[in-house]
């Protein structure tokens, strides 16, 4: 039997800021990983694709609030850079 992915492991290198903001960064990235795990078996962030981590953008944040958006999307920015990849997401705002 495997370990479960150790989320705070992985970005321990990239959390930067308060105390509350690492922690915000950590749950919220702990949220998407679950998310992407349980939609589409992806158990690690290292075998993640764009599509994967756009779906949990477009998806699953439709009817939160633009606050609670935008921190995820931070939170995406914190992800993609601690993976080394280039994606680019379109922050969009409600109007």
């Amino acid at each position: 039997m495997s370990k479960p992915f150790d989320m705070e492991l992985f970005l321990v290198g990239v959390l930067t800021g308060s105390q509350a903001t690492r922690q915000r960064h950590l749950r919220q990235a702990k949220v998407i990983h679950a998310a992407i795990a349980d939609h589409w078996q992806r158990e690690s962030p290292w075998s993640w694709q764009r599509k994967h981590v756009a779906w949990f953008l477009e998806h699953r944040l439709t009817r939160r609030s633009e606050a609670t958006r935008y921190y995820y999307f931070l939170t995406v920015r914190l992800l993609t850079g601690r993976l080394e990849k280039s994606w680019c997401f379109k922050y969009q705002v409600k109007v």
